[in-house]
């Protein structure tokens, strides 16, 4: 226990809740992340991502890497979400979606790529065995941000300026297009 009073760790439930609660959430992220594939208007696309995000960090959280979760809904419900938000809202996005019923030839070229990426990692997912005993060091997320903004500061501030650029130039490129 912590001098805050907050209890870091897993999930403290039982064996046979926490696989419940797995199986709740991995099929609401698979729910979502198919129909965030799926469907045809984007904005009903980015809300079932959103769904996919939370239901990844809910996993994070229940095997106790509550850093990884508190990251994921930061990041990527908060940050990237808005951000493909604002992208479909300027840019205008008509609905249009990866399954046609013409049958044209991007749509078999697409479902080889995604074959093609599924397999190998199906693959390695199956073979890996698990490790035996779980061990858990002694990380601080003190230390974590003193690599970061030690170590590493060029890097992320690299990537904080590529990260602006690139939003910038995106704005005005949707800008240039109204004229």
């Amino acid at each position: 226990m912590h001098a805050s009073g907050w209890q870091c760790g897993p999930i403290d439930l039982p064996n046979k809740m926490k696989e419940i609660a797995f199986l709740i959430v991995s099929l609401l992220l698979l729910a979502g992340a198919f129909a965030a594939a799926t469907l045809r208007p984007l904005i009903h696309a980015v809300l079932c991502l959103v769904v996919t995000f939370i239901g990844l960090a809910v996993l994070f959280f229940l095997l106790g890497a509550e850093f990884v979760g508190l990251v994921q809904v930061l990041v990527y419900v908060g940050a990237v979400t808005v951000l493909v938000m604002f992208t479909v809202l300027l840019t205008r996005g008509k609905a249009q979606g990866w399954l046609s019923t013409d049958g044209s030839f991007m749509n078999w070229v697409s479902v080889v790529a995604a074959g093609c990426v599924f397999l190998p990692l199906a693959g390695a997912i199956l073979t890996t065995s698990t490790p035996s005993t779980a061990t858990k060091a002694n990380l601080v997320v003190a230390d974590l941000g003193m690599v970061l903004m030690g170590k590493y500061i060029w890097p992320v501030l690299s990537l904080g300026l590529l990260l602006t650029a690139a939003l910038i130039g995106a704005v005005i490129l949707v800008m240039e297009e109204k004229k």
